[in-house]
């Protein structure tokens, strides 16, 4: 029988640190996993405890001092022997502070011999109430914070914090939130996905469950997603969808690119250039942080255009214009034969996509 492992994540160290106890005490026969990683002196810290206290704790040394050599050295390891051991009904995995659900999920779903003794069961991304609204749509870097997972991690926190939202079985605050930043949370998790307030709301025995499902989560986060949005019921919060068949013309986005790239808001998505038209291009920004990168290909699939930004207050007017400005010329050539295009910074150069 595969134990249920429950991951949690998240931004606030002491959110995530109530979620776990929280947890702990509420799934009888459950073991706790900790993982922290100090950048400075590059080592992970591991602790293990259950109901009767702690029952190790393990400092190892990251060459990197990176979250994927923490997943690779220690973290996979450990939730496999916790589980051979036979102990324990379910594991709660806490993750380094910042360190994003999506690698360890697949790895422990693709790869089949890990997947005879553990399954991910629940996603849960616990959420600080001091200033949640601007975690999301602010322009702090993890940096900033002290929270960035190595010396050259130079993610946003908003577009972090998002991204774990999206991926998010559930989402829980620490305490009574604010309607406008629940409102928000609920705009970017996936449909039906339960925003709380307090963890000591959680079910338990629901987490240990089938609430994971890699395909429909899969499918929410996808810069491709085409299925259209469900409406918004947050106080006080907007949403653009904005979308064409035309890809965008690469001088004037390179020119342009703040002009829908910047401001208090999230934005993902995808786009397509006619000088590299087999290319998926994923957008992917929050706060005014903005990346963009090759995604794959099209895979027989007509390239689409298609930027959704979700926001607080009012929705700024110049957004869709600026996406329409973005956007090629009606009865330009759709594919254009040129040796650089301005993107070889982010996409790589032409002939390597091609």
């Amino acid at each position: 029988m595969r134990t249920p492992v429950v991951l949690v994540c998240g931004i606030d160290a002491q959110a995530m640190a109530a979620t776990t106890i929280g947890l702990q005490f509420d799934l009888p026969g459950a073991v706790a996993c900790r993982h922290t990683i100090d950048v400075e002196r590059g080592v992970l810290t591991r602790t293990v405890s259950d109901l009767t206290g702690v029952i190790e704790t393990h400092e190892t040394l990251l060459e990197h001092a990176c979250v994927s050599c923490a997943i690779r050295e220690d973290i996979v390891p450990t939730l496999e022997r916790l589980a051979r051991d036979g102990r324990w009904h379910s594991i709660v995995a806490h993750l380094p502070v910042s360190a994003e659900p999506a690698h360890l999920c697949s790895v422990l779903t693709w790869d089949t011999r890990l997947a005879r003794f553990l399954r991910i069961s629940a996603v849960v991304t616990a959420l600080g109430t001091r200033h949640p609204v601007r975690d999301l749509l602010g322009d702090d870097l993890l940096a900033d914070r002290g929270v960035h997972c190595s010396h050259d991690d130079r993610r946003g926190v908003g577009e972090v914090l998002a991204a774990m939202i999206e991926y998010a079985d559930v989402a829980v605050f620490d305490d009574d939130a604010d309607p406008v930043a629940t409102g928000l949370v609920s705009a970017l998790a996936r449909p039906g996905i339960p925003v709380l307030q307090g963890g000591h709301v959680l079910d338990g025995a629901s987490l240990v469950g089938s609430l994971h499902q890699h395909g429909p989560t899969d499918a929410w986060i996808a810069p491709t997603r085409t299925d259209a949005l469900p409406e918004l019921h947050g106080e006080g919060i907007w949403r653009l969808d904005l979308q064409s068949l035309r890809p965008f013309d690469p001088e004037r986005l390179l020119d342009s690119l703040e002009r829908l790239g910047a401001g208090p808001h999230r934005s993902r998505g995808c786009f397509w250039l006619p000088t590299r038209p087999g290319r998926v291009i994923e957008w992917d920004g929050a706060g005014g942080q903005l990346s963009i990168g090759d995604h794959g290909v099209w895979n027989g699939r007509s390239p689409f255009t298609r930027i959704v930004l979700t926001g607080v207050g009012a929705a700024p007017a110049h957004l869709s214009p600026a996406f329409d400005e973005l956007l090629a010329t009606p009865g330009a050539p759709l594919v254009r034969s040129v040796g650089e295009d301005g993107f070889e910074p982010w996409l790589g150069t032409i002939r390597d996509v091609a």
